[in-house]
């Protein structure tokens, strides 16, 4: 009966550890998406270029790109969509309540 209730033990303190571990390592790779390991700016002007080359109203496009660049720091990558790349960019809404970021 002592080794069954010293089993128990373990393994729920076994599992709190790694439920620990684990949201911690979400944490992580959350902010290395959001915020890259160094603190350099990125070229917004470079990547809002490729963003909005295929825009049919490119001088919008850039500038509304340009403004989300220069907040978050990052700009999905291609045309359109892949907003979970950058929630910050995905967030930005207009006083409308409608995507501000291209």
């Amino acid at each position: 009966m002592a080794i069954s209730k010293t089993l128990l033990a373990s393994l729920l303190i076994s599992l709190f550890v790694l439920r620990f571990v684990e949201s911690s390592d979400s944490m992580v790779i959350t902010n290395m998406v959001e915020n890259p390991l160094t603190d350099e700016k990125i070229d917004c002007n470079e990547a809002c270029d490729v963003r909005c080359k295929l825009s049919s109203r490119p001088n919008l496009c850039k500038r509304a790109c340009g403004t989300c660049c220069a907040r978050c720091n990052c700009v999905p990558p291609g045309t359109s969509g892949n907003y979970d790349v950058c929630p910050c960019y995905r967030d930005m809404t207009t006083h409308g309540g409608q995507h501000k970021c291209p």
